[in-house]
């Protein structure tokens, strides 16, 4: 059999693969734990030394990051690398829609996928949804390509991989029943014009609404014998990795809790107020959210079921990510899926170049673009001001000015030259100043910027710089007995699964109270006195920090607009040293 020729489709997959790779496994490992992260981090660290640990609703990640930990060491990379796999490897899903969707839309949907702040926020998420998100999108595009066996190999994982997958499938499911209940009311798309077959159009992002369709109408027919070997695999998997062949029987019982741990979220409230699942869509997400509304409404105008299908679930999972009281931001990211298609899809109706003018389109971009550039960098000036002064208004005036000048432009464009231009000038230059953005803001969510960025998307609150904190108690140990790590630690009422992952290779006890007569060598704790025999010197150092939603002015919101800045409320403990294990104590010098 010969090898298929490489092509520039080829490269720009591997491109997209590349980008999506970058973005989540760079410094993967720089950034300490959160408490959300550190309790998942530690349960699996348990499960690798042999210990049997209540496990949480998320087996999956647990067992498969105690296999990584067991085979190599427990580490904050390994920590979080496979949900980072996991959102890499879902870059690769649209390649399996070429014939679907079309080339040049599954493209666009490939790139949109690899740096969407969201899905990139997710992936360094240890113990997130990133895996749910992942084996459910493979689950069904597997099934589509009639491979059974693989199908139910991911179903398998994807309900293994915690309260998140009931999330998904329950926007699924809905959807389903808004097609069977109102699908026979949608007229069939209408017959497609010849301005689909022009030159320079990709053919296939013609028949994307059609092929959606087609989609939609092959889900509803499943057979016994479909599902049978499916359905081996599935439970195949559920045993196996749930159990961790039979290592961990526990994890069994958490893919349980995992359904339980979903319908208690209805009737319980999380600590993350609806302003941020509704902030994070507009603040992080405009290009498939501007673009995926234009290609649902596109879809309606058409009267394609195709499109209205993906409008309904962007809609449903979005509704269903507001009002949920068990709510986070990262809900969201059911919705992403969907509105990042639309947008593709969208996209793809606008590669139509042939017949315009080059020079005339490069103009028409470059001067929206320097428009926009202009905008951007006003605003960016009023973050220092305040915005009560006169100063600060007039500089608003100008930015709306310069939007007036841009829809003034592409007007004049229109009426002069040509629509087309006009159209797509205005389009690609959208599409160029917002992929910046996008990226810009990719970059903040992976936490590769400095100085650390204050993200939406990450669980509050989020370590501090306790690798000063780690440095101390490491040097004193050092000082005492030659090696790091090796005194014991007493943590003194302080509740941090953050704190108790980054001592992980020490000897730690928690106490609640310590008797008067005690005298640990090394005392953390969150008070600002020790009444215990021995002397003792502390110092105060930042465990975790929230960002100061509560007091945050307009000028601090449009600064975390613009720089994702904001103030920030900081927890300190303390760590004690006992007075002898100091070195002045010794009668060493201090450094």
């Amino acid at each position: 059999m010969k090898n298929r020729p490489l092509t520039l489709e080829h490269a720009l997959y591997a491109l997209a693969l590349g980008l999506a790779v970058g973005l989540r496994f760079l410094h993967l490992g720089a950034q300490p734990l959160s408490d959300y992260e550190a309790d998942w981090a530690l349960q699996a660290l348990r499960v690798a030394q042999g210990l049997k640990p209540a496990l949480g609703p998320n087996p999956a990640y647990v067992h498969l990051t105690a296999i990584s930990f067991f085979i190599f060491s427990a580490t904050n990379f390994l920590a979080r690398f496979w949900p980072a796999l996991a959102g890499s490897l879902l870059v690769l899903a649209p390649w399996f829609l070429r014939s679907r969707f079309g080339r040049i839309p599954a493209i666009v949907l490939a790139f949109g996928l690899a740096f969407d702040p969201g899905l990139v926020a997710m992936s360094h998420l240890a113990g997130g949804p990133m895996l749910a998100i992942t084996c459910l999108v493979l689950t069904g595009l597997v099934w589509l390509e009639k491979r059974r066996l693989a199908a139910g190999f991911f179903a398998g994982l994807a309900l293994l991989s915690g309260p998140s997958v009931w999330f998904g499938l329950l926007g699924l499911a809905l959807t389903w029943a808004f097609t069977l209940l109102f699908g026979r009311k949608v007229p069939a798309q209408a017959e497609e014009e010849t301005a689909g077959e022009e030159i320079g159009v990709d053919p296939a992002s013609t028949r994307a609404e059609q092929s959606l369709s087609a989609c939609a109408e092959e889900s509803r027919s499943v057979r016994w014998e479909d599902i049978r070997g499916a359905l081996a695999w599935g439970l195949g998997t559920l045993l196996l990795v749930g159990s961790l062949f039979i290592l961990s029987p526990k994890g069994l019982s958490a893919f349980v809790m995992s359904f339980v741990e979903f319908l208690r979220g209805w009737w319980t409230l999380s600590d993350v107020p609806l302003w941020r699942p509704l902030l994070a869509l507009p603040a992080y997400e405009i290009l498939p959210l501007g673009f995926g509304i234009a290609g649902a409404v596109r879809g309606i105008l058409k009267r394609d079921s195709g499109s209205i299908l993906l409008g309904v679930w962007a809609l449903v999972a979005l509704v269903l990510a507001f009002i949920y009281p068990g709510k986070q931001t990262s809900d969201l990211a059911w919705a992403l899926l969907p509105l990042w298609t639309l947008a593709a899809i969208e996209l793809g109706h606008h590669f139509d170049i042939e017949g315009c003018n080059r020079w005339e389109l490069a103009g028409v971009i470059t001067l929206v673009l320097t428009l926009l550039v202009f905008g951007w960098l006003d605003l960016a000036n009023v973050t220092t001001m305040d915005l009560g002064t006169e100063d600060a208004r007039m500089r608003l005036y100008l930015l709306l000015a310069v939007v007036l000048l841009i829809a003034l432009s592409l007007l004049l464009v229109g009426a002069g030259w040509s629509s087309k231009v006009a159209r797509l000038g205005g389009v690609w230059s959208a599409v160029l100043a917002l992929t910046a953005l996008t990226f810009a803001m990719s970059t903040g969510a992976a936490g590769v910027r400095e100085p650390l960025t204050v993200e939406l998307w990450q669980p509050e609150p989020r370590t501090g710089r306790v690798d000063v904190l780690l440095k101390v108690a490491n040097q004193i140990s050092d000082l005492n007995t030659g090696y790091a790590g090796q005194l014991p630690l007493t943590v003194l009422g302080v509740d941090s699964p953050a704190l108790h992952w980054l001592f992980r290779d020490w000897q730690v006890q928690d106490v609640s109270a310590l008797a008067p007569d005690a005298t640990p060598e090394m005392v953390i704790s969150s008070v600002d006195q020790l009444s215990l025999a021995a002397d003792y010197r502390g110092e105060a150092l930042p465990l975790s920090e929230v960002a100061d939603w509560d007091h945050a002015t307009p000028s601090d919101w449009l600064k975390w607009f613009v720089y994702r800045q904001m103030s920030m409320l900081r927890r300190e403990v303390i760590l004690w040293v006992r007075s002898d294990l100091m070195l002045d104590s010794q009668g060493l010098p201090t450094p």
